[in-house]
């Protein structure tokens, strides 16, 4: 074999060209179905890439994503390169895609109002003896992205730190926020504090583009929302 025939390790290639590299530089979508099967694999041998084997093991079903699907831990073993382990990863990976094909997809909740909010976040709360602040995230159409913890403090109060607000917001591209703590004394009243916190959320989140909507109180008693009481 000439050494032009001879295969090139993935680690001598450009980096955009590496499967790895190339999925966190161009994204997931710019991968050939060989190189998201080599990442799977993970490893080639001194005479050929995880790349080519996995071309190799495409080609035995005629590129068929579904064949590959049937084939068994012992017929990947069959192909020199792969043993037992990587054999288990790959079926490991085709099973995880077959489950997510079948899942049903879950409808997310659409908030239109606080009522919606506290539906949605009042079970964090529940029984606690103690302050906590959370944040709702929500999409341009005011579905609901994601809840997160923001903060835990004592029986009067919990620090919230504004940078740590945002930056999950931004990293999870959410169009609007809902602010949400409890009172573990029953008492639904915001205080002041709460009332200059929150105006103080809302307008950084206006250079930002990204819409406070609301700070809802919390007990066992129910809710009051700033926005609907007028206390913003």
């Amino acid at each position: 074999m000439s050494s032009e025939d001879k295969k090139i390790a993935i680690s001598s290639w450009a980096e955009e060209d590496r499967p790895r590299e190339k999925l966190y530089i161009k994204g997931r979508a710019a991968l050939t179905n060989a190189e998201l099967l080599a990442i799977v694999i993970g490893s080639g041998s001194r005479n050929e890439s995880a790349v080519d084997l996995a071309q190799r093991i495409l080609a035995s079903v005629n590129n068929d994503l579904f064949a590959i699907g049937k084939l068994t831990i012992k017929d990947f073993l069959k192909f020199k390169g792969i043993g037992e382990a990587k054999a288990i990863s790959i079926i490991a990976a085709l099973e995880l895609g077959r489950r997510r094909k079948n899942a049903e997809k879950v409808e997310t909740k659409k908030i239109t109002s606080s009522k919606d909010a506290y539906d949605e976040l009042k079970e964090l709360f529940y029984d606690l003896d103690h302050e906590q602040f959370w944040i709702l995230l929500l999409s341009r159409a005011n579905k609901v992205i994601i809840k997160k913890q923001i903060s835990s403090g004592g029986v009067a109060g919990t620090v919230v730190d504004n940078k740590i607000i945002f930056k999950i917001a931004l990293e999870h591209l959410a169009s609007g926020i809902i602010l949400a703590h409890n009172h573990p004394s029953g008492n639904l009243k915001p205080s002041k504090a709460d009332i200059d916190i929150t105006k103080k959320i809302m307008a950084a989140g206006k250079y930002l583009d990204i819409n406070v909507l609301d700070h809802l109180v919390i007990s066992d008693k129910g809710y009051t929302s700033l926005v609907d009481e007028g206390f913003v």
